[in-house]
């Protein structure tokens, strides 16, 4: 029967759906509501919402350009489906997509700080930097009746002013003058004769001024005075001087001007609040409010080394190439060499190798007798600018373990030049507003009006309501505790999600299809309500919204759910259960179990007290931190919890881990503040596990990550084929010429580069995406070739490798942490933020533990299924019982409650946050009058009850 277009209408229809993993399967979702796929980790979800759904979506926007639009941009190829019906244009907000540009910040992507910077530049009032006095502006009439009023009677000088405060000769400038019939001018404070091929010093900064004419303040001589003013305004810009004959000057201006010192600003426009642009940003840090310092401390780490030991770290050991060669030439001429102890050099000594002969330093002629200074070497310091600034990618990477950032001195961190920073409104300039969290800012905002002029309220009505509608979308999804100024590329993934979400809701688009990837990460039950209704209005705004999520709130309030599986990898791709929640409760599907109570996640009968050692940091107050004492017990299980901006990741990110990285491997960088810490006697090592990119590029791939690779090419070069043909274990790379096929270099994939839509990678014609050449795959172990290998799922490789202990215990691991369903040679840029961080996981299990191992994980249950966290958890507890320490930061129930101790963070996010409200066993903590993991905590081990 023929459905109506209405019906049509109603719904998306997917027919024949078989990408990557999915089952020539069909579906029928709702459209304009609010639809949840979930189902274990490989099942198929992100093959149908995004490489199905989005790319079909995204390839019809590209077939609606015209033929010479798309002549430069190439096709894209159709997904694996029959046919899609009903698909309405397609918006993907993924975790992956975040900006690592630190000039992308929260409010350049929610365009608040835009609103803001066309609000002041219409409405802020400016100040001298100078006097702190108002600016004032004045028109041609103001300035006459101001000589008049206040300077009757009096001679003066009508001076334009031309230079003001620059180097230069100036000769072809006081010819010009000349030329016009002016016959003085004032350099530098001095009045005189404008002659011919004048010229002043070129290397001096001056002030010149063009005199227009000399006039006393008189009513008889207004016309002349008028005329005067108007050659004046003219040649010196809007700006004018009037000079009394003892020396007093006065500054008259059309523009922004300091009426006492002269100080004149630009007209201000959007741009001037812009630390993007060259009008606004300060010059010092080019607008990125901090700047790299190298330092002597950085260079040289370990004064008791000499040079030729690696004393100076930029350069390592002794080797006979040229830096080293004119170091030992120096030293000899100061009667030492390199071979003494850099503690003991003299400090002019080590001031010529750091910083060269262009310092204005003597050398003492008594204690070395007929040193020449001129050593003609630029210096180790200096040397390493040259490379920060105009080096390659590579090169600065390097230089940048030798830097130390800081605040910029010039703008303090607010990223703008002085004079945008003299803006103000209601007391606070623009970047002030910019660092404030988005509460403090959205309650600053709301009372703004009370301290506005009538003209002020007028000109910003239709600015504030703007910005006020895009603050409230953040405090709605949970974000008040970020602020404007925060980079991007330090927010989660799930934060970032949320910020695009707030975005899309401003943007108010009707008929779209949003597909979300999890955009409950990194929030805390409390928030996720907000996240739920945040969805919902964009549904009910006319939207259809797709999201991949496994949070048990979020399928119990959307209006469909489609459950996929039975299993991951090879055993998914099916649909096993679909409808609204309430039809999926009454299902016999693995989800549906969890959520209906017949499968759960048990509680441990007993808790772990650990070895009897802890490790303490006390006095921690970085960020929004309130001096806290911070104790770990060894031996553990250990979750830091809080809700989201609580300060869980400044204490264990960015002052425990990088005190203890310091520690074991001396890294360089930096800690929060913080007092002491004690107990890092009883560890012996400590690994963190992210969530950033095993690689940003196709080439990485767990099988390179893990190390296992290198195995299985010594297995291939030691076949009997292979020892014939003379191969060596490079033939079986892709990274290196000889077995790779040359045509994609060994990526399997061509880069079309799309210009103003994301790159597209393409499988290579010549090897179909093999990455290797005919002749490295005819080489075979157990009918496989090298590339066969590449794509065999963990699990099938776990069999295919059932003889190898070596490689085995590698992948054993990838298995064990719930990676069975992705390909050894699956390429990194396509790993969610998960997927990476348990292929790190499994890394760290496969090497040797010692039992004295800390490990920090950063919400592994990142892209689990109820199921697969179960899993993890078996994987987590088989480290903590051979003696290891794992603290996991999570917001993940099922974690927090088989816990042996929890730390949590409160009692709210920002500058509300940054306290332990309370810590112990799952038991202790649920008893917390104020805690909000308590409240969820107690329901949960309720449950189990």
């Amino acid at each position: 029967m023929t459905k109506t277009k209405a019906a049509v209408e109603e719904q998306i229809e997917i027919y024949g759906a078989r990408e990557h993993n999915l089952k020539n399967i069909d579906l029928i979702i709702p459209r304009n509501k609010l639809v949840v796929i979930t189902g274990l980790s490989g099942s198929g979800k992100s093959s149908l919402a995004f490489d199905t759904i989005y790319s079909e979506g995204q390839r019809r926007y590209m077939e609606s350009f015209s033929a010479y639009a798309r002549s430069f941009l190439g096709g894209m190829e159709r997904p694996d489906v029959d046919k899609i019906n009903g698909l309405s244009p397609v918006i993907s907000i993924e975790q992956k997509t975040t900006s690592k540009n630190p000039r992308s910040t929260v409010g350049t992507v929610t365009e608040i700080y835009d609103f803001m910077r066309l609000l002041f530049a219409r409405a802020g009032e400016a100040y001298s930097y100078l006097s702190g006095k108002k600016m004032v502006r004045q028109t041609e009439d103001q300035i006459i009746e101001q000589i008049f009023a206040n300077l009757k009677g009096k001679k003066l000088y009508i001076l334009a002013p031309v230079v003001k405060g620059r180097k230069g000769h100036y000769r072809e400038l006081f010819e010009q003058i000349r030329k016009m019939g002016f016959s003085k001018v004032r350099v530098d404070g001095v009045v005189m004769e404008v002659v011919p091929k004048m010229q002043v010093d070129r290397y001096k900064i001056h002030d010149i001024e063009i005199v227009v004419d000399r006039v006393v303040a008189e009513k008889d001589d207004q016309y002349r005075i008028t005329q005067s003013l108007k050659t004046a305004l003219q040649h010196g810009k809007g700006v004018i001087m009037l000079r009394e004959e003892d020396g007093n000057l006065h500054h008259f201006s059309k523009y922004l001007m300091d009426p006492t010192t002269g100080l004149s600003y630009d007209e201000p426009a959007p741009n001037t609040f812009s630390f993007n642009s060259p009008y606004g940003a300060c010059h010092t840090c080019n607008g990125l409010g901090v700047i790299g310092e190298i330092t002597k401390e950085n260079i040289i780490p370990n004064p008791k080394l000499s040079i030729s030991r690696g004393g100076i770290a930029p350069l390592g050991e002794y080797r006979d190439i040229w830096i080293f060669k004119k170091i030992d030439a120096i030293l000899k001429r100061f009667k030492t060499s390199i071979s003494t102890p850099i503690e003991k050099l003299d400090p002019e000594i080590l001031d010529v190798l750091l910083y060269g002969d262009n310092m204005d330093v003597e050398v003492d002629s008594v204690k070395y007798p007929g040193t020449k200074w001129n050593t003609s070497f630029e210096g180790i310091v200096n040397f390493l600018k040259k490379q920060q600034e105009g080096g390659t990618e590579k090169t600065q990477r390097w230089v940048s373990d030798f830097t130390t950032t800081r605040d910029c001195p010039d703008c303090e961190g607010f990223r703008l030049k002085k004079e945008a920073l003299h803006f103000l409104i209601a007391g606070k300039h623009i970047g002030q507003l910019a660092m404030m969290d988005i509460r403090q800012l959205g309650n600053w905002f709301e009372n703004l009006e009370e301290n506005l002029t009538e003209k002020q309220k007028l000109i910003g009505s239709e600015v504030l309501k703007e910005i006020r509608k895009r603050i409230g979308f953040l405090l709605d999804i949970g974000l008040d505790y970020l602020s404007l100024n925060r980079p991007l590329k330090t927010l989660s993934g799930g934060e970032a999600q949320r910020i695009r979400l707030a975005t899309q809701i401003g943007t108010q688009l009707v008929g779209v299809l949003y597909i979300l990837d999890e955009p409950s990460i990194g929030l805390h039950q409390r928030d996720n309500v907000k996240l739920i209704k945040a969805l919902q209005d964009l549904r009910d705004l006319g939207n259809s919204v797709l999201v991949v999520e496994h949070d048990k709130d979020m399928m119990l309030e959307s209006d469909y759910v489609v459950d996929m599986g039975p299993g991951a990898g090879r055993h998914g791709g099916h649909i096993v259960a679909k409808g609204s929640p309430q039809e999926i409760l009454e299902q016999n599907s693995l989800t549906a179990k969890y959520l209906n109570g017949q499968e759960s996640i048990p509680v441990p009968d007993q808790r772990r007290n650990g070895s009897g050692n802890s490790l303490e940091l006390k006095h921690a107050c970085g960020h929004n931190l309130k001096n806290v004492n911070l104790k770990l017990p060894l031996g553990t299980m250990i979750c830091v919890t809080g809700v989201s901006g609580s300060g869980k990741s400044s204490l264990i990110h960015e002052t425990l881990f990088p005190l203890m990285n310091r520690h074991f491997y001396r890294s360089k960088r930096e800690p929060l503040e913080h007092g002491s810490i004690e107990g890092l006697e009883h560890l012996d090592k400590v690994i963190e596990v992210d969530q950033s990119p095993i690689g940003r590029t196709p080439r990485s791939n767990p099988a390179t990550y893990t190390g296992v690779f290198t195995d299985i090419r010594a297995l291939f070069t030691g076949l009997p084929e292979a020892k014939i043909r003379g191969y060596k274990p490079g033939r079986f790379s892709f990274n290196v010429k000889g077995g790779r096929c040359e045509d994609c270099e060994g990526a399997g994939m061509k880069l079309i580069e799309m210009d103003f839509l994301p790159d597209v990678h393409i499988p290579c014609e010549t090897c179909k995406g093999k990455r290797y050449n005919r002749e490295t795959l005819e080489v075979r172990f157990k009918g496989k070739s090298i590339a066969d290998v590449l794509d065999m799922t963990v699990e099938q490789a776990v069999e295919f490798f059932d003889h190898q202990p070596k490689i085995l215990r590698k992948i054993q691991t990838l298995n064990d942490v719930g990676l069975g369903y992705i390909t050894l040679g699956q390429h990194a840029t396509t790993l969610s933020g998960g997927e990476a961080q348990r292929v790190k996981l499994a890394t760290e299990l496969s090497k040797k533990d010692t039992g004295k191992t800390f490990y920090i994980l950063d919400e592994p249950t990142t892209g689990l299924h109820f199921q697969d966290i179960e899993h993890l958890l078996a994987v987590l507890n088989r480290l903590v019982e051979k003696g290891n320490t794992v603290l996991i930061i999570e917001h993940n129930l099922d974690v927090i409650k088989v816990a042996d101790h929890i730390i949590d963070l409160g009692p709210e996010g920002g500058d509300k946050g940054g306290e332990i409200i309370t810590q112990g066993t799952p038991e202790e903590v649920c008893q917390h009058p104020s805690s909000y993991t308590a409240k969820f905590l107690k329901m949960e081990l309720g449950q189990e009850a």
